[in-house]
């Protein structure tokens, strides 16, 4: 299982952050989606999870992935 981490910019609250970890997990592959508001990450653990998609996600409801680290 791969484990991604994203940087993200333009969350401000605790509901930003749900909104990101919802539209993360209905991704293909994705098994977990957990953001941290305080700094700005989302941590992710996938399968075979295209990394395109799941940063067009995140785009489509107004954010933008700045950073991405894989494991």
């Amino acid at each position: 299982m791969a484990k991604i981490k994203l940087t993200i910019e333009g969350m401000h609250c605790a509901g930003c952050a749900a909104n990101v970890e919802r539209i993360v997990r209905k991704v293909r592959g994705v098994k977990e989606a957990n953001v941290s508001l305080m700094i700005n990450k989302c941590f992710i653990e996938a399968d075979n999870a295209n990394l395109d998609e799941i940063k067009n996600a995140v785009k489509k409801i107004g954010y933008k992935v700045t950073e991405v680290e894989e494991e």
